[in-house]
Protein backbone atom coordinates (compact mmCIF):
# COMPACT_ATOMS: atom_id res chain seq x y z
CA UNK A 1 0.00 0.00 0.00
CA UNK A 2 1.37 3.50 -0.75
CA UNK A 3 0.42 6.78 1.06
CA UNK A 4 0.83 9.36 -1.60
CA UNK A 5 0.69 13.38 -1.30
CA UNK A 6 -2.71 15.29 -1.42
CA UNK A 7 -0.59 17.62 -3.48
CA UNK A 8 1.53 16.04 -5.53
CA UNK A 9 0.11 12.40 -6.72
CA UNK A 10 3.41 10.78 -7.82
CA UNK A 11 5.17 11.91 -4.88
CA UNK A 12 4.99 8.90 -2.19
CA UNK A 13 4.98 9.80 1.48
CA UNK A 14 4.89 5.79 2.63
CA UNK A 15 4.97 2.67 1.74
CA UNK A 16 4.33 -0.93 3.02
CA UNK A 17 3.40 -4.45 2.01
CA UNK A 18 0.06 -3.59 4.29
CA UNK A 19 -2.96 -4.40 2.75
CA UNK A 20 -5.03 -1.00 4.20
CA UNK A 21 -4.80 2.32 4.30
CA UNK A 22 -5.55 1.93 8.47
CA UNK A 23 -2.97 -0.72 8.91
CA UNK A 24 -0.70 1.33 6.14
CA UNK A 25 -1.00 4.76 8.40
CA UNK A 26 -0.62 2.36 12.12
CA UNK A 27 2.68 1.11 10.93
CA UNK A 28 3.96 3.97 9.93
CA UNK A 29 3.30 5.91 13.22
CA UNK A 30 4.46 2.69 14.95
CA UNK A 31 7.83 3.53 13.26
CA UNK A 32 8.16 7.37 14.08
CA UNK A 33 7.87 7.75 9.65
CA UNK A 34 6.16 10.83 9.30
CA UNK A 35 3.03 11.40 7.25
CA UNK A 36 3.10 15.02 6.33
CA UNK A 37 1.13 16.14 3.70
CA UNK A 38 -0.43 12.41 3.37
CA UNK A 39 -3.65 12.01 1.20
CA UNK A 40 -5.73 10.46 3.83
CA UNK A 41 -9.58 11.43 2.42
CA UNK A 42 -12.37 9.39 3.57
CA UNK A 43 -9.80 7.32 5.39
CA UNK A 44 -11.14 5.05 7.82
CA UNK A 45 -9.08 5.31 11.26
CA UNK A 46 -11.82 4.52 13.69
CA UNK A 47 -9.75 3.71 17.11
CA UNK A 48 -6.45 3.60 15.25
CA UNK A 49 -3.69 4.81 17.76
CA UNK A 50 -1.51 7.29 16.42
CA UNK A 51 -0.21 8.84 19.52
CA UNK A 52 2.10 10.98 18.44
CA UNK A 53 1.79 11.04 14.74
CA UNK A 54 3.26 13.71 12.47
CA UNK A 55 0.66 14.80 10.07
CA UNK A 56 1.11 17.99 9.42
CA UNK A 57 -0.64 19.00 6.36
CA UNK A 58 -2.01 16.31 5.84
CA UNK A 59 -5.94 15.47 3.93
CA UNK A 60 -8.31 13.81 6.38
CA UNK A 61 -11.28 15.14 4.69
CA UNK A 62 -14.15 13.44 6.02
CA UNK A 63 -12.23 10.88 7.55
CA UNK A 64 -13.48 8.92 10.38
CA UNK A 65 -11.56 9.23 13.46
CA UNK A 66 -13.91 8.08 15.48
CA UNK A 67 -12.18 7.16 19.19
CA UNK A 68 -8.53 7.72 17.71
CA UNK A 69 -6.18 8.88 19.79
CA UNK A 70 -4.14 11.97 18.17
CA UNK A 71 -2.31 12.51 21.69
CA UNK A 72 0.54 14.44 21.03
CA UNK A 73 0.18 14.22 17.35
CA UNK A 74 1.52 17.25 15.35
CA UNK A 75 -1.72 18.37 12.52
CA UNK A 76 -0.42 21.20 11.99
CA UNK A 77 -1.96 22.74 9.04
CA UNK A 78 -3.93 19.41 8.07
CA UNK A 79 -7.11 19.25 6.73
CA UNK A 80 -10.35 17.73 8.91
CA UNK A 81 -13.01 19.17 7.32
CA UNK A 82 -15.98 17.07 7.95
CA UNK A 83 -14.35 14.24 9.57
CA UNK A 84 -15.36 12.25 12.55
CA UNK A 85 -13.55 13.08 15.83
CA UNK A 86 -16.38 11.90 18.10
CA UNK A 87 -14.45 10.63 21.13
CA UNK A 88 -11.05 11.11 19.71
CA UNK A 89 -7.98 12.06 22.02
CA UNK A 90 -6.55 15.40 21.27
CA UNK A 91 -4.53 16.08 24.50
CA UNK A 92 -1.51 18.20 23.62
CA UNK A 93 -2.03 17.84 19.60
CA UNK A 94 -0.46 20.65 17.87
CA UNK A 95 -3.44 21.59 15.50
CA UNK A 96 -1.83 25.64 14.37
CA UNK A 97 -3.97 26.13 11.30
CA UNK A 98 -5.99 22.92 10.94
CA UNK A 99 -9.46 23.14 8.85
CA UNK A 100 -11.85 21.92 11.48
CA UNK A 101 -14.90 22.77 9.05
CA UNK A 102 -17.80 20.72 9.94
CA UNK A 103 -15.72 18.65 12.12
CA UNK A 104 -17.60 16.48 14.33
CA UNK A 105 -15.71 16.78 17.89
CA UNK A 106 -18.67 15.74 19.73
CA UNK A 107 -16.99 14.33 23.42
CA UNK A 108 -13.25 14.95 21.67
CA UNK A 109 -10.54 15.49 24.31
CA UNK A 110 -9.28 18.98 23.51
CA UNK A 111 -7.18 19.33 27.33
CA UNK A 112 -4.06 21.20 26.26
CA UNK A 113 -4.66 20.91 22.46
CA UNK A 114 -2.20 24.14 20.94
CA UNK A 115 -4.18 26.60 18.93
CA UNK A 116 -1.62 29.44 19.33
CA UNK A 117 -3.79 31.75 20.73
CA UNK A 118 -4.40 35.66 18.86
CA UNK A 119 -4.40 36.02 15.69
CA UNK A 120 -4.69 31.61 14.97
CA UNK A 121 -5.68 30.01 11.78
CA UNK A 122 -7.55 27.09 13.05
CA UNK A 123 -11.10 27.60 11.25
CA UNK A 124 -14.35 26.22 12.60
CA UNK A 125 -17.79 27.50 11.49
CA UNK A 126 -20.19 29.48 13.77
CA UNK A 127 -22.38 26.64 14.25
CA UNK A 128 -19.55 24.59 15.58
CA UNK A 129 -18.87 27.08 18.05
CA UNK A 130 -21.19 25.20 21.24
CA UNK A 131 -19.55 21.53 20.36
CA UNK A 132 -16.12 23.21 20.28
CA UNK A 133 -16.57 25.02 23.54
CA UNK A 134 -18.15 21.97 24.74
CA UNK A 135 -15.23 19.50 23.37
CA UNK A 136 -12.72 22.84 25.45
CA UNK A 137 -14.84 21.74 28.54
CA UNK A 138 -16.20 25.39 28.66
CA UNK A 139 -20.12 25.16 28.95
CA UNK A 140 -22.14 28.30 28.16
CA UNK A 141 -24.93 29.17 31.37
CA UNK A 142 -27.31 31.59 30.00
Amino acid sequence: MKIVSWYKNDKVVYESEKETVRDTVIEAVRKDSPLMNADLRNANLRDADLGGAVLGGADLRDADLQGTNFRGANLRDANLSGANLRGASLRDANLQGTNLVDTNLGDADLFHVKFWGRGGTTKIKKAQVESFLKALGIIIED
